[in-house]
C-alpha cells in the first residue's frame, strides 16, 4: 500500500494522479505534500521568484524554507497541483480556488488551494485540512483550568452567542469543533455553515458548505427555519451575517462563531463597527474567548536548560521560587 496518494475526481469518479507510471512533475508534487505532512505543516507556500519557485512550509505559525525548483520544472508542478485542485490549468490571469483530496498512510485529508497571478508567476498556497486534528476534546486544547470551566459553563447556555477570536491560523475552528463535541447531538439539532468544511461529523450534525450562490447570510436565514438548537457559523464576515447571528441568539438559539480580532475586548468594538446595536450585543453575548497557538518544543531536539532571572520572572514565577519539573528548549534538528 502506498503511503501517499493524490486523488483526482472527474465526472463523479475518483482515480489516483499518476497511477503506476508517474512523471517527474507528479513525483515532485507527491514529495512536497509528503514532506509537509511529515513535518506537521499547516500550510504549503509555492512562491514564484525571478529565477526559481521557492517552497515554504508554515510550522507552528512560522514560515520555513524547504527547497526550490527551477522555472522549467515549476511550471509543470503548478499545472499538476491546479489539476488536482479541479482548476483550469490554462487560466493564468485570474485567481482560482479549489480543493485537493489525498490519502496519507491510513488518513484521508484534503487541502484548500488558492492560486493568484503575481509579477513572477502564479503564487500557490495550500492549507492542509486534517479531520483527525479537528477531532479534539476541549480538555486537550491547552486551556487553563479557569478558562476551561468558564467556557464549558458558557456552552451550557440555552441561547446566546459565544465567540472565539484571534488572528488567522490561531486554532479558532478547532475550538469550535471541540465545543460541538460537548453537546448531546442525539437530542440537539446542530447545524453548521462553513467555508470550507474542515471536519465531517459522523452523525447528527447538518453541515453546509458556503458557495458563491449560497453565502453565509443566505444559509443562516434558512437555518432559522430549520428549528436549530445550536448554530455554528465558521466566521462572521459582514454586518448582515452578524445581524442574523444576533437575531438567532435573541430568539432562543445558541450561536457559536468566530471573529478576527486581537483580543476579547476588541471584539465588542468590532461588532459595533459592523453596525450592531450596543444593547443587542450586551443582550446576546454569553462569552468571548481570544486565543493563540503556542509553539511547542520539538521532542527530537529539545534539551534541559536553566532560564535567566528575567526569563523566570516573565514566565510568571517569583524570583528564587522552587519549581517541580525541568525547563526544556528546542535547539533545532540538525
Amino acid at each position: 500500500m502506498k503511503r501517499f496518494r493524490l486523488i483526482l475526481r472527474e465526472q463523479g469518479k475518483a482515480r489516483e494522479m499518476g497511477g503506476e507510471e508517474m512523471s517527474i512533475a507528479v513525483q515532485i508534487v507527491y514529495n512536497i505534500f509528503m514532506n509537509a505532512l511529515e513535518a506537521g505543516a499547516s500550510d504549503i507556500h509555492l512562491q514564484p521568484e525571478r529565477d526559481q519557485l521557492k517552497i515554504r512550509f508554515r510550522l507552528d505559525g512560522e514560515l520555513t524554507d524547504n527547497g526550490q525548483l527551477p522555472p522549467e520544472t515549476a511550471a509543470n508542478v503548478l499545472a499538476r497541483i491546479k489539476l488536482a485542485a479541479g482548476m483550469h490549468i490554462d487560466e493564468r490571469r485570474e485567481p482560482q480556488d479549489g480543493r485537493v483530496d489525498m490519502e496519507y498512510e491510513t488518513r484521508k485529508l484534503s487541502a484548500r488551494c488558492s492560486v493568484i497571478p503575481s509579477l513572477n508567476g502564479e503564487k500557490v498556497v495550500l492549507r492542509i485540512l486534517d479531520p483527525a486534528a479537528m477531532r479534539v476534546d476541549l480538555a486537550k486544547l491547552g486551556m487553563s483550568l479557569e478558562v476551561m470551566e468558564k467556557w464549558s459553563k458558557a456552552l451550557e447556555s440555552p441561547y446566546g452567542m459565544l465567540l472565539v477570536t484571534g488572528p488567522t491560523g490561531s486554532g479558532k475552528t478547532s475550538t469550535l469543533y471541540a465545543s460541538l463535541q460537548n453537546f448531546d447531538r442525539r437530542r440537539r439539532n446542530i447545524v453548521t455553515v462553513e467555508d470550507p468544511i474542515e471536519y465531517e461529523f459522523a452523525d447528527s450534525v447538518t453541515q453546509v458548505q458556503v458557495t458563491e450562490k449560497m453565502g453565509f447570510p443566505k444559509v443562516m436565514r434558512t437555518f432559522l427555519r430549520q428549528d436549530p438548537d445550536v448554530m455554528m457559523v465558521g466566521e462572521i464576515r459582514d454586518p448582515e451575517s452578524l445581524d442574523i447571528a444576533i437575531q438567532a441568539a435573541l430568539t432562543g438559539h445558541l450561536v457559536l462563531t468566530t471573529l478576527h480580532t486581537n483580543n476579547a475586548v476588541e471584539t465588542v468594538g468590532r461588532m459595533f463597527d459592523m453596525n450592531a446595536e450596543p444593547y443587542l450585543v450586551s443582550a446576546v453575548t454569553v462569552a468571548i474567548m481570544a486565543q493563540r497557538l503556542v509553539r511547542l518544543n520539538c521532542p527530537k531536539c529539545r534539551e534541559p536548560f536553566t532560564p535567566t532571572d528575567d526569563e523566570f520572572v516573565s514566565l510568571g514565577f517569583e524570583p528564587g521560587q522552587k519549581i517541580d519539573g525541568t525547563f526544556l528548549r528546542g535547539i533545532g534538528c540538525s
